[in-house]
Order: C-alpha cells, then structure tokens, then sequence
C-alpha cells in the first residue's frame, strides 16, 4: 500500500465516528494535514496522473498522456517539468489564488521540477483574460510590492525551499522585433481573436489594444523558454495555455500537457466566482477567526467543492462524508465545521483551528448577544454622525468599502438587532439606509424598541454603545 493509501485508511476510521466531538476533529486535522508534507513519490505514474486529474476540470491531451509522459520521464531518470505563471497584479491573495498552487504542490511531492513562473513582463501588460476592458499597467515599483507578500501569502500551500524561480523578463525583456514578427507570422490572428472576452469586447465597441492580443503569445513563449512538460491554470486561462502547445510545436519542442483548475465560487452563493470586488472571498491573511467564520457562512452545497480545492481529500472521503450526511448520519453543520477547520489548519496550524472551532462554537451557541465577550463596539456619540457604510469600513473594518456595505444591504444582510428581556428583534436595514449617518438610521429605525443595540453586517456584529 502506498503511503497516502495508508493515511487514507486511517482517515476513514475516523470519517466513521463522531464527528462532533473535538478530539476526533482533531485527530483528523492532524492526520489529513500531514498529507501536505506526505512524499507521493511511491505512486505509479497512472495513480499520480488520476491523482492530478481528480482535482483538474481539464488535461489536456488526457489523463493517460500525462501518465505516459511521467513514465518518459522516470526513464530518462527526472521528473516533469512543471510550472505555474503568477502576474503579480495584486497585493492581497485570497483562497481562490491557492487552488493551483495547492496542485503545484502535489507534482512537487510527487518528484517533479517545479517551476513558479513569476510574470514581471507580462504584468505590464496585463491578463486581458475575462476583462471587459483594459487592465491598466503595472510600473516596476508595482510589480516589486505586490510581489514581496505573495510568496508569504501562499507558504502555507507549497515548499518554497523545493521551488525554481523565474522571471519571465529574462527572455521576453530581449526579444527582438524581427524575431516577433517571424514567430506572429506563423500565428493566425484568428487564433487570437477567437476567445469570447474578446468577442464581446468587439461586439460591445469596446476595442482591444495589441498588447492584450500579444499576451497569449507572450505567455506560450515562456512555456517555450522553461521547455515545460505541464502548465498549470485556470480554466478561464485554456487558450493561453493552447498557445504554449503551438509555439513549442513550431520551434519542434515536445508540446506541453495542460491541467486546468477550476474557479472557485465565492462565499456568497451566488454563483460568481470568488472575487475581492464582490466581497465574496477568504482573505489569505484574514485571522484564523474570521477564517473559521467565513467558511461556516458558506451554503452547504458550497462544501463538497470547497473540500477538493483546498484539502487533501481523496474523492473516496468526501463521498464518505456526504454519504453519511444524506443518511443523516452526520450533521451538515458538523461537516463545515471540519472544513472550516482544514482550511484553518493549513493556514494557522492544527492549534489555531480548534481554536477558531471553539471561539466560533462560543458565540454561535449563546442564546444573547450580551453573552458574547470580546464584542466589538461603536459609540453612536463618536461615529454617529458617519454612515452606516463608513461606520462598517472605517470604524470597524467589517467590510473593505462602502460599496461592499451597500451590497450587503441589497442581499439583506445589514441590520440593526435590539436585545432585551423579551428576547431580539431585527430591523433589516436597505440600500438608501447605508448612506445616512448612523445615529439618525438607529434612532429612526429603532424609536419603539427598548434594549441593547447591536449592528449586523453578515455573520459580522457590532455592539452599539451611548445610544
């Protein structure tokens, strides 16, 4: 039996028993959590590429290529060269941005070379991908910043001391304008133009500038440069990574394998993708706390794809888990506690999950808020005369921008709550009430209510003080 086989039946023991109980989460934490060190080198080359495709929405040529490929490659004595491109166009990742770094990772315990590519060329350009207009460009300055916190951003994920850093300014900073224009000689444009961002684009009147066009080709020249065995991407990223198979075929390089992931939905159901424009994403420097909180406000149907981005689950556990809970045999709700708990523990460790697990079961089983120690707090005297909207992003940092507080109270999730005696009541507050200062909506809103006012903002609330 192979080493993660072993690990697996051990989980599985403890996927049968209680789940609610702390000591058995623990053990389980414990347990999948060491799998993220665990040497996969003792996988066939079939189980390592079953392994890679499990989490993939897409390898292109196939699953068996890649196996094939593996096996090549064990024979020449060396393992794939396998890379990952990052343009540093951010300051803050979230959990969305671990997905093919977690899958980096993996090749990188499996034997592979791996390479993170660091995009310090193509950021002045800008990944035109999904864009309905252009992305302004990056400055040097710009590029040095957002890249100084990434790498302690994505540690947790992937062993740095066994990762090749490149940057792709290397060979694209040189290339000469004759060569460019003998390698686009040989690309059709409408292998360019046929990407729907594109399209539409067109369609809307909105134009495109020929760097955008130039991207792909910048990027596949750099699968050309690395002589890259398997690019890592999203599944929005398909055609870039096509292009990389075309330029390495037209200097008469072995073309790469591809393996798409896929894009994550964000935390508020809705179905867009995580994003930290729609304030539906887990912050990679967020506190383990709100962490552990954000993962638990996530509807239950989110938890099974949540599982096989950012654990190191097997398909055969996470079915056992939803087998047992449409038995009714484990509680949805003890279920995201575990998940709420791995990504905590990759991030924090084992000791800050049950942590964040027990802080988070405290506040969420008081029957009064009054109960709940360490509550944050604004003082209507102080900040009433704000809006609810700055209160929210200035005062107490619950939400990133005041447009994020507005959207909170389009999906209902902004209120006022009065605790008394007789128990609470809730004042759902809407969009045109995050504008007014705080003071006049609390006064207005709640004139017939008697208690302690609280301040909700999703999962996130806010004592009321000098009311």
């Amino acid at each position: 039996m192979t080493r993660l086989g072993e690990s697996v039946a051990r989980a599985a023991t403890l996927l049968r028993a209680d789940l609610s109980l702390d000591a058995t989460v623990e053990e389980l934490l414990r347990e999948t959590g060491a799998r993220r060190y665990l040497d996969l080198t003792d996988l066939s080359p079939k189980e390592q590429a079953e392994l890679i495709a499990a989490r993939a929405v897409e390898v292109l040529p196939g699953p068996d290529a890649l196996a094939t490929r593996i096996e090549e490659r064990r024979a020449q004595g060396r393992g794939l060269g396998v890379k990952l491109g990052v343009d540093p166009t951010a300051v803050d990742m979230h959990l969305g941005h671990a997905v093919p770094v977690i899958v980096l990772s993996r090749f990188q315990r499996m034997g592979h070379d791996v390479t993170l590519l660091i995009g310090d060329f193509t950021a002045k350009i800008g990944d035109p991908t999904g864009r309905t207009a252009e992305r302004p460009p990056l400055t040097d300055e710009d590029i040095a910043a957002n890249m100084s916190g990434y790498r302690d951003q994505v540690r947790p994920y992937v062993d740095f001391d066994k990762v090749s850093f490149r940057q792709n300014s290397e060979w694209l900073a040189p290339y000469t304008f004759p060569e460019l224009l003998g390698l686009l000689a040989q690309v059709p444009a409408s292998q360019l133009l046929q990407r729907e961002d594109f399209r539409n684009r067109l369609a809307a009147g909105s134009g495109l500038t020929m760097s955008e066009l130039l991207y792909p080709v910048a990027q596949g020249l750099d699968s050309v440069a690395l002589e890259c065995d398997v690019e890592l991407g999203g599944a929005d990223q398909l055609l870039n990574l096509q292009m990389g198979r075309r330029l390495m075929e037209l200097r008469g390089q072995q073309p790469q394998l591809v393996v798409t992931m896929p894009l994550i939905e964000g935390t508020d159901g809705s179905g867009a993708k995580m994003s930290k424009s729609k304030n539906n994403y887990v912050g990679l420097n967020a506190t383990a706390d709100d962490v552990f909180g954000k993962i638990m406000s996530v509807p239950d149907r989110l938890m099974e794809p949540y599982l096989k981005a950012w654990t190191e689950w097997t398909d055969e556990e996470i079915a056992l888990a939803a087998e047992r809970v449409a038995a009714r045999e484990l509680h949805p709700m003890d279920l995201k506690k575990v998940l709420a708990g791995e990504v905590v523990a990759t991030l924090f460790g084992v000791e800050a999950a049950m942590a964040a697990r027990a802080a988070f079961v405290a506040q969420f089983s008081k029957k009064a808020f009054a109960e709940v120690e360490a509550l944050p707090s604004v003082d209507l005297g102080e900040h009433g005369g704000e809006s609810v909207a700055a209160v929210l992003t200035q005062v107490l940092g619950f939400t990133p921008s005041a447009s994020a507080a507005r959207r909170l109270a389009k999906q209902n999730a902004l209120r006022l709550v009065v605790e008394s005696d007789q128990g609470q009541q809730t004042v759902v507050l809407a969009e045109a009430e995050a504008v007014r200062p705080l003071a006049e909506v609390v006064a207005e809103k709640l004139a017939d209510h008697a208690g302690a006012a609280y301040l909700k903002a999703g999962r996130k609330l806010a004592a009321g003080q000098g009311r």
